[in-house]
């Protein structure tokens, strides 16, 4: 019976331990994953509020489709990105990320004039930024 004892805890031991190893970080704490969400999302409000800068966009869907394999690479459904994507949580959370960049850089990220320069100086460091950037 104590055989059958330890057999059955060792047992319940291996599923908890395989149930730990099969949950996944969610997306927004996979640094690679989350930076390039940011970078994207900068990259996006820029080209829209700054009437000198237009979105690469050829060179943003590859970046997204890029980020996308990377992210089915490492165990995530489609259905898994699709939800952390279309996150009105996770958007206000990036949205707040973006801010705080733009103004650790100096510029205001609610004044256009100065999301351009934010821009501008983006393409010219040739930053992740930058590249899906381009001066009209």
């Amino acid at each position: 019976m104590r055989f059958v004892n330890t057999l059955i805890l060792g047992l319940g031991l291996s599923f908890a331990s395989v149930s730990v190893v099969d949950a996944k970080t969610p997306l927004r704490n996979v640094k690679a994953i989350d930076d390039s969400m940011l970078t994207v999302a900068l990259a996006l409000e820029v080209s829209k509020k700054c009437g000198t800068i237009n979105a690469r966009k050829v060179k943003g869907l590859n970046f997204l489709f890029s980020l996308k394999k990377k992210a089915n690479s490492l165990g995530y459904s489609d259905d898994e990105i699709n939800a952390y994507r279309k996150s009105e949580k996770e958007k206000a959370r990036i949205r707040a990320r973006g801010e705080k960049l733009v103004k650790s850089k100096g510029f205001n990220p609610k004044d256009p004039s100065d999301l351009c320069k934010f821009g501008h100086a983006e393409i010219a460091k040739g930053s992740q930024i930058g590249a899906l950037l381009k001066a009209k």
